[in-house]
């Protein structure tokens, strides 16, 4: 479904709301979620309605989670690390997060 316009390195794993998710260095946590059926990257502050990445250029605000405890980062420019934790965002940062 995604193609690579930079060369895609090692093998590496990161976890989303506890979940072992594989990747590789040089992609973005949002294209590995994607990729790997993850129905909802946050939950909206008033309805709670699930959102997912639409513009996958850190214009929409669509693909904010949590990365290492912090809240509200755009999951489409940040690049994945060996063991990263990422979490679901409810509500605005700092709320809560998912599982």
């Amino acid at each position: 479904m995604f193609a690579s316009v930079v060369p895609i390195g090692h093998p590496v794993t990161i976890h989303f709301d506890g979940r072992p998710i594989p990747a590789r260095e040089g992609e973005t946590v949002a294209a590995c979620l994607m990729r790997a059926g993850v129905p909802a990257f946050r939950r909206t502050p008033v309805s709670g309605g699930p959102r997912l990445p639409y513009c996958m250029i850190g214009h929409c605000f669509d693909c904010l989670v949590e990365i290492e405890g912090q809240g509200s980062q755009q999951a489409c420019l940040v690049g994945v690390a060996e063991g990263m934790r990422i979490r679901l965002q409810n509500g605005a940062a700092g709320v809560g997060g998912g599982a």
